[in-house]
């Protein structure tokens, strides 16, 4: 059964960080390039960042040079590194393995000002 859960999402003032956390089962993780997607109310789902099976990563324009995604195999766990959180980052944050059609419940991230 392949399950993503997301944790680590809160409520923060504008400029504070927070980490995210998805732990993945029933998938072979490792094999997997993993990525973290957002969507905020009324609007659609957005790719946000993306970790290739090599490490290598990619950025939506909006979080570049403030998100760091990384992975950890070992425990099957992709992470979100948010810093210099903005209102506009508000929005319910979900991984998934990019070759998979499974969606995890998301995590909510409310960022005020």
């Amino acid at each position: 059964q392949v399950q993503f859960v997301e944790s680590g999402g809160g409520l923060v003032q504008a400029g504070e960080s927070l980490r995210l956390s998805c732990a993945a089962s029933g998938i072979a993780f490792s094999i997997n390039t993993m990525a973290w997607y957002r969507q905020a109310p009324g609007a659609q789902r957005e790719v946000v960042a993306t970790i290739s099976t090599g490490g290598i990563t990619n950025y939506a324009d909006s979080v570049k040079g403030r998100f760091t995604i990384s992975r950890y195999n070992a425990k099957n766990t992709v992470y979100l590194q948010m810093n210099s959180l903005k209102r506009e980052d508000t929005a319910v944050y979900y991984c998934k393995a990019t070759s998979l059609g499974y969606w995890g419940q998301g995590t909510q991230v409310t960022v005020s000002s």
